[in-house]
């Protein structure tokens, strides 16, 4: 078996960080009012570099910790890069910044949708909202490689319907 060169489980993993991103960012332009039942559940590692909330709270929860956002949440942004918002905690309001890196499930119980991250593979690097364009090279196509020895060629019209 070949090595994954192109990392494709980091690809992957970043493209599932984007739906997370895309849904913060669709509430964010509702006026931060979260449309019919939609409510998220947000469960990231505390100990990420880039989380930020208060010193008690780190201490509570060391290693992970899920918050709620469905009622009472106020001044949600959500950058490329993390996610803050202001929560309740005893009456008294604290802001929470959280990488898009640092969390490792995303649930909307009201539509049944959950994502899962894979802590120990995070990706470097978020992909951008909107891709960046590639330069084309005009250039004389290369000649086509000889298949490699053991190579086999698979014929997909017996895949196909008919």
């Amino acid at each position: 078996m070949s090595k994954d060169l192109l990392r494709y489980d980091r690809m992957v993993e970043a493209a599932k960080r984007s739906v997370v991103r895309a849904a913060l960012r669709e509430v964010v332009n509702r006026g931060g009012e979260l449309p019919g039942e939609h409510h998220f559940y947000i469960t990231f590692r505390t100990d990420v570099a880039g989380v930020d909330l208060p010193d008690y709270l780190k201490a509570k929860y060391p290693q992970e910790m899920t918050i709620v956002l469905q009622y009472q949440f106020y001044d949600l942004q959500a950058t490329n890069e993390s996610v803050s918002v202001t929560l309740s905690f005893g009456g008294v309001l604290r802001r929470l910044v959280i990488p898009l890196a640092a969390i490792t499930t995303f649930a909307d119980p009201s539509v049944n949708f959950v994502l899962q991250f894979q802590p120990d593979d995070m990706p470097d690097a978020l992909p951008e909202e909107e891709p960046e364009a590639v330069e084309e090279e005009v250039a004389e196509a290369p000649e086509p490689e000889a298949p490699k020895a053991g190579a086999t060629v698979v014929a997909l019209d017996a895949f196909r319907k008919k």
